[in-house]
């Protein structure tokens, strides 16, 4: 029987096995090779791995837990969990059963893309979600945002240090008059109506194409699909869960323990404020610290 099992081996689940590890702790990382941040050419902002891509990291954080005997990493797909603290047992897609004392869940969430012809296309190259991540590389260009709800309205200020020129695609949304005041104010445009096609070349767009028949230029578009949980074990564990404008998160403590004793979440999964690299490898640093404190005796 492992010590812990952690389901899911993107940034989150690598930095908990690399503390469950080298606290000599016995662990299995079951994963399925598709994090989140697979679309992105480069990621930005995480220290001493700014730019690199973010598949070449993860490839090294493995490399790097090699030097760990008591981390095994499975490429395998986590069917189904049963048992509780001290006793769990983790059915694997090849039909394999593997037991545990502690379980961390750390297999993230996938990007619902809207059935527009061309976003999908686009998303991580030129449609991106996050300013904090690619701000710096596309500053004083002109920025989309597509408006997704009331949260929109403090992207407005936000862009503001990165760029001066932004257009706000409505998406068919209502946008209250006092909201569409303060954007004038601003000077930033309102495109109304619903988006028909991202026009792009190889990814990168060239038009945001309205139903109205209105084509409007952009060099770069902020977007906010929703996004679920990449599996569904936490619901068949009955796990409690928090609501947030963009989609479903784990509720977890400040020592990322889940509603269920002995079970740890970390990444995007249990991330309700905002999702990156580096809250990540926080948060799986800390959900593998506290689940192997919570074994000792």
């Amino acid at each position: 029987m492992d010590d812990v099992i952690i389901i899911g081996g993107s940034f989150a689940g690598l930095a908990g096995a690399l503390q469950l590890g080298r606290a000599r702790r016995k662990v299995t990382v079951l994963d399925t090779g598709l994090p989140r941040n697979r679309f992105a050419g480069h990621s930005h902002g995480v220290l001493g791995h700014d730019h690199k891509p973010p598949l070449d990291i993860l490839a090294e954080a493995r490399r790097q837990l090699a030097r760990y005997p008591t981390v095994k990493l499975v490429d395998a797909r986590a069917d189904s969990i049963s048992g509780t603290i001290d006793n769990f047992s983790v059915l694997t897609g090849d039909d394999e059963s593997l037991g545990a004392r502690r379980l961390i869940l750390s297999y993230g969430v996938a990007d619902q893309m809207p059935d527009v012809p061309g976003f999908t296309e686009s998303w991580g190259t030129s449609i991106v979600p996050c300013p904090y991540c690619d701000g710096f590389e596309v500053a004083d260009q002109h920025w989309g945002l597509v408006w997704s709800g009331p949260s929109s309205h403090n992207y407005v200020r936000l862009y503001h240090d990165w760029t001066e020129t932004l257009t706000v695609f409505a998406d068919s949304h209502d946008i209250s008059p006092d909201i569409r005041a303060d954007l004038a104010r601003r000077n930033i445009p309102v495109v109304d109506g619903q988006i028909a096609e991202i026009a792009h070349h190889r990814g990168h767009i060239t038009t945001v194409n309205l139903d109205s028949g209105l084509n409007a230029a952009v060099d770069i578009l902020f977007a906010h699909p929703r996004n679920k949980p990449s599996a569904s074990l936490h619901e068949s564990l009955g796990l409690a869960t928090v609501n947030t404008p963009l989609g479903t998160a784990l509720k977890v403590d400040e020592r990322r323990e889940t509603s269920m004793p002995g079970i740890y979440a970390a990444g995007d999964l249990a991330n309700p404020a905002m999702a990156s690299v580096t809250t990540a490898i926080s948060q799986g640093a800390t959900a593998g610290i506290f689940a192997q404190q919570s074994m000792l005796v």
